[in-house]
């Protein structure tokens, strides 16, 4: 995936793409003192349109309180138009959105409330996360070696920068074994997450996905449970076990970059019919016309990005 594009906005202005530099002793590069966002904008018929920016950009300004930071540079809605400028600078239809908050300055005692945060949007086109033959029949997945965050040993509500190493080595094991992405156990052995998805399975018809207290809070995570309750389908929010992933009928994840795609097969077990089931077929069908804009929701959802293209070039050089 090329992650390239014309602009960049970074602290309160764009800068062409290989403008947006930053020094070999940047503190973030160090520690991992950063916290991000992964947003997508997608093509419609009234045009580009980012989903749920502002419930975003909300959850980035949290994962920068829980880091530690008590105050920052932008507030939410500047954070909100600064991305539709970047958008709209660089002329994307559809594209992925990658703010970021990251300590610039200071912070060598290990303490963000000694250094300068700055603040950072970057975009670039976007190519699907799965094929479209995976979106069809699944995904091959299996349960991780490494353990997901202890609640109080890293901050599992926040997309903090560091905490995605976890992430890292957990996906890097599963690729190499073959499989497609990784589910991650808690410390008390219930499922938790995967590496960058939330998950569901489906038993007797209902829907369960583990508690939100164990969880990242995920926006998509969020999206597909008020649109199973729009389609009268029952959710249960439970710890879910090892061993009933493998019984389950279904078994699917979500997340901005997946969006919604099964998982047909778990440690060499086929779930179900081995293939998309029914229920996530129809969330699949439902997530893609809510952020097409083509549901009722999309209206609440759908943030567009109405600047003229040039209003922005021009005024970046």
């Amino acid at each position: 995936m090329g992650q390239t594009s014309q602009f960049l906005w970074m602290n309160g202005k764009l800068v062409p793409f290989h403008d947006a530099t930053l020094h070999f002793l940047t503190p973030a590069l160090h520690y991992g003192l950063g916290v991000f966002e992964g947003i997508r904008c997608y093509d419609t018929g009234r045009g580009p349109a980012v989903f749920r920016l502002k419930d975003h950009m909300e959850r980035l300004l949290d994962s920068a309180r829980v880091l530690g930071w008590n105050e920052l540079p932008y507030n939410v809605s500047e954070l909100c138009e600064a991305t539709k400028q970047v958008v709209a600078a660089n002329g994307f239809s559809e594209c992925y959105i990658r703010p970021l908050v990251f300590l610039a300055q200071g912070g060598w005692n290990l303490s963000v409330a000694s250094g300068t945060p700055e603040v950072g949007i970057a975009v670039w086109k976007w190519e699907q996360y799965f094929s479209e033959e995976a979106l069809q029949k699944g995904v091959r997945a299996n349960v991780s070696s490494f353990t997901r965050h202890h609640l109080n040993g890293t901050m599992t509500k926040a997309k903090i920068c560091g905490n995605y190493v976890n992430s890292c080595l957990a996906k890097t094991e599963s690729l190499r074994l073959g499989f497609d992405e990784a589910i991650m156990l808690d410390p008390q052995g219930y499922v938790a997450e995967c590496t960058g998805e939330n998950l569901f399975i489906v038993r007797k018809g209902e829907i369960h996905t583990p508690p939100a207290a164990a969880v990242l809070e995920g926006i998509t995570r969020d999206t597909l449970l008020t649109a199973a309750a729009d389609l009268g389908l029952k959710v249960v929010e439970e710890p879910i076990s090892r061993d009933q992933l493998y019984i389950a009928e279904e078994v699917f994840v979500c997340g901005t970059a997946a969006e919604v795609i099964a998982l047909s097969e778990i440690d060499f077990r086929p779930i179900g019919q081995g293939t998309t089931g029914p229920v996530c077929r129809k969330l699949q069908q439902e997530y893609r016309n809510i952020t097409r804009g083509r549901h009722p929701r999309s209206a609440e959802w759908l943030d567009y990005v109405k600047a003229a293209e040039r209003d922005y070039r021009e005024a970046a050089v």
